[in-house]
């Protein structure tokens, strides 16, 4: 993999990135003054370059000592929106740093997302649980071909999973994993597409064979992600532009726009819900894990009982969205079945028994949307009270901090507050914002910054009939505290462990 000094001129040149280039000799635009170098290598992290490195100076954060830093090390070549004083063999300075990165990222990689069948999930709930779902069917039609790229963990051979960091991988990332995952034999890749990497051009030129719209509400709202809801949706709604076919529930708020602005785009849709959609869903009153979908219009057969392992009549959506999706790619609805029968999301809708006869469930819902649904499905599943142990994350998705107030207010007996990737900020007191939007002065209110200690604390008080909700980590094995990623043992470890001392 390599790409000319001239490449990227031209790369730049013709997408209109291109505001000039400097060299020792002086500013110019004139491709016959450019040095004749390569690059074998690109990088936006100062401490992995070289003199063969194409060097992207992006990011809020980013100071001119990186570059210093990395001029020390023998790069030659830098790509800024803005010059630097410092001497370098040539510095293409660019007007959106970001697009510039994703268009040289792809070219870099041979443009491997022409190899593969992309399907992509946005959504503000969801992504990641539908994303497996269609990943567990796609491994059936594809015989184990299927990359998989989500909040959760990430696979570029089908079998082996680690850690993902982002929701979507930064454009130089995403390219270099779609090669890997093509040099691994992969034909098909399920990723999920989040409104930041739309807001960041983390995803920009990049095409989906099938996009899936799940659902829409306020979160990620504050001054460092999304100024306004508005910025918020708009930025999901540029998967609809970007996809050659879409997938919509019927049923989502603020429908209406979606379905015209893929009317308007000319993007074909098939639409799904329980109340209106082509595709109609509808649980199974004597096991809730299964549901039965019904066509209401001809092109998909899809029509069936289906299982999952995840409760929810939310979770039975996210699969009803895999399937479609699925088979617009191939897949048989024998594959369908046969795959979402075997799939287990990490950290969501986990279920345990305390030995007082409380149900436990850990899930990674961290929003109003997807808390909400929980403890609706808490509610219908219980005639005791429902604990909740929750926080919020720090320096993030301040308007998360009221929402979860007002979903307790609504639908909690009993709330722990506790510590959830609290960054840069005092868990307490990311607590007392969500307390101060408790109303409801029914609901029984601790606090309790250890987050082993909270879990262990909603145990005990669980009793028969009770439903205890641990909400935000799912399986989780960090807290973010300072900057910096500390141990922690996992909601579901500490949850299990204490269920097992107690027997």
């Amino acid at each position: 993999m390599s790409l000319t000094l001239e490449m990227v001129y031209d790369l730049l040149t013709k997408a209109g990135l291109l505001k000039e280039f400097i060299t020792p000799a002086g500013w110019h635009l004139n491709k016959q003054k450019l040095p004749q170098l390569t690059f074998s290598k690109l990088s936006y992290d100062s401490r992995q370059v070289d003199s063969q490195t194409l060097f992207f100076c992006k990011g809020l954060n980013f100071k001119e000592e990186y570059l210093t830093a990395a001029l020390s090390q023998g790069l030659e070549v830098y790509l800024a929106d803005q010059p630097y004083e410092t001497e370098a063999a040539c510095a293409l300075i660019t007007t959106d740093i970001r697009k510039a990165m994703a268009l040289i990222s792809m070219a870099f990689y041979s443009y491997p997302q022409e190899k593969l069948k992309i399907v992509a999930f946005t959504g503000t709930k969801g992504k990641t649980t539908a994303a497996y779902f269609t990943h567990g069917i796609l491994q059936e039609t594809t015989g184990g071909k299927t990359a998989l790229l989500s909040t959760m963990n990430t696979t570029l051979d089908g079998k082996n999973f680690f850690k993902s960091h982002l929701t979507t991988p930064e454009s130089l990332d995403l390219y270099q994993m779609m090669a890997e995952a093509v040099a691994n034999g992969m034909t098909h890749l399920i990723m999920e597409v989040s409104s930041q990497a739309y807001k960041t051009q983390r995803v920009y030129g990049l095409q989906y064979d099938v996009g899936i719209f799940l659902n829409i509400s306020p979160d990620h709202i504050s001054p460092i992600e999304h100024p306004t809801f508005d910025d918020y949706f708009y930025c999901k709604r540029q998967l609809l532009a970007n996809s050659k076919v879409m997938v919509l529930d019927a049923d989502m708020d603020y429908y209406d726009l979606v379905a015209e602005t893929c009317d308007h785009l000319g993007v074909p849709t098939y639409t799904y819900g329980r109340d209106a959609g082509d595709y109609r869903v509808s649980t199974n009153t004597k096991n809730q894990n299964e549901f039965y979908l019904e066509n209401r219009v001809d092109p998909l057969q899809i029509t069936g009982n289906y299982q999952i392992k995840l409760a929810g009549d939310f979770n039975q959506d996210n699969a009803t969205a895999a399937i479609i999706a699925a088979v617009l790619l191939g897949a048989t609805t024998e594959e369908a079945y046969l795959g979402l029968s075997k799939v287990l999301v990490p950290g969501r809708m986990i279920r345990l028994q305390t030995q007082t006869g409380a149900t436990v469930y850990i899930d990674y819902a961290h929003n109003y949307i997807s808390l909400k649904l929980l403890l609706e499905f808490a509610k219908k599943q219980s005639t005791g009270r429902v604990l909740v142990v929750l926080g919020s994350p720090g320096n993030k998705a301040l308007s998360r901090r009221q929402d979860f107030g007002n979903v307790l207010s609504e639908l909690a007996d009993i709330a722990i507050l506790t510590a959830d990737d609290p960054a840069y900020e005092d868990p307490q007191a990311i607590a007392d914002e969500i307390a101060k939007a408790i109303t409801n002065p029914e609901v029984l209110l601790h606090f309790e910054m250890d987050r082993s200690k909270a879990i262990r604390q909603a145990l005990a008080m669980g009793q028969k009939d009770d439903v205890v909700i641990i909400a935000g980590k799912g399986l989780d094995a960090m807290q973010k505290v300072n900057g910096e990623d500390v141990f922690y043992e996992g909601d579901y470890a500490i949850a299990k462990g204490w269920i097992e001392e107690h027997k």
